[in-house]
């Protein structure tokens, strides 16, 4: 985590089952911050807002809909924003609201994978979000127990959407593959080696497979080829190394694993959709937020 973006300190009391903030607001101004509490952010009339979870960096459409873990950054600008009627609806919940114990009753295995998944920010298709839009302004903050019996309905019907997309890239990837055995040595070692180069054998030697066994193994864990696996550990570096230095980007490239500053931008672009120079741009266009925390 960038260390000049700061924790902000919400408005939710400890003894508050959550707290709903709906506003009505001609732009978005609020900077880039992280707090413990968990985030669900549904907004009507924005397009053209900029929106960053993490190392993600998107405009985002007319209804936007997301669900942000505890202690992810995460910012809102109005960017090329022309509405003056946007509205937004933020719920914040307690990190400890659902204990692991909670957690681990068999009811509440779909929330808990909800809630593992929005370490990386989840972002919920348009349809989704107007379809759950009248859950959402049916909430209300009583502090009673139906609140918090219409906070679980309303995670209930998220964990059971399939129409989503992470938006991050976190340092925790459980979200991704079964925690077998073979993944963890697998994902273990690119952590450690994909600066360097990592050869398809060298790879399926050290989890004793044969090179083909292993290319189908880590397409069905991971849903994506072994050179993109290891792209995508090479991408969440090269982020960090935008945000928190100051280094060229040919350096950011080699100390990345990239054998030409030409590949890198070509795969940085096509993981982020924009190149590693206006990335850097964007990110350090946004406002931090300063806190006396």
């Amino acid at each position: 985590m960038c260390e000049n973006i700061h924790r902000e300190l919400t408005l939710l009391n400890p003894d508050d089952v959550f707290l709903i903030i709906n506003r009505r607001k001609q732009k978005f101004n609020f900077p880039l911050h992280f707090h413990p509490e968990l985030e669900l952010n549904f907004i009507l009339n924005g397009k053209g807002i900029k929106r960053i979870v993490g190392d993600n960096i998107e405009e985002i459409d007319d209804v936007e809909l997301t669900l942000i873990g505890s202690n992810v950054e995460h910012g809102w600008e109005t960017h090329k924003c022309t509405s003056s009627e946007i509205n937004e609806i933020t719920i914040q919940f307690h990190d400890w609201l659902f204990t692991d114990k909670l957690l681990s009753i068999k009811a509440f295995k779909t929330i808990r994978d909800l809630i593992t998944k929005a370490k990386e920010g989840i972002h919920f298709s348009k349809e989704t979000a107007l379809k759950l839009q009248p859950q959402i302004t049916a909430l209300k903050n009583t502090n009673s127990v139906n609140d918090f019996t219409q906070l679980l309905h309303l995670l209930e019907l998220l964990a059971q959407e399939k129409d989503y997309r992470l938006l991050s890239h976190s340092d925790n990837k459980a979200s991704e593959f079964e925690f077998s055995k073979k993944i963890m040595t697998i994902k273990e070692y690119v952590e450690k080696n994909y600066h360097t180069k990592i050869s398809l054998n060298e790879i399926s030697e050290l989890v004793n497979m044969s090179p083909s066994s292993f290319n189908r193994f880590i397409k069905k864990r991971t849903g994506k080829t072994f050179i993109n696996y290891i792209n995508d550990f090479r991408i969440i570096s090269a982020t960090k190394y935008l945000i928190d230095t100051d280094l060229t980007i040919s350096e950011i490239s080699f100390k990345c694993g990239f054998n030409n500053i030409a590949n890198f931008n070509r795969v940085f672009k096509r993981n982020k959709h924009i190149t590693p120079s206006e990335f850097r741009q964007e990110y350090r266009s946004v406002s931090r937020l300063v806190s006396n925390s």
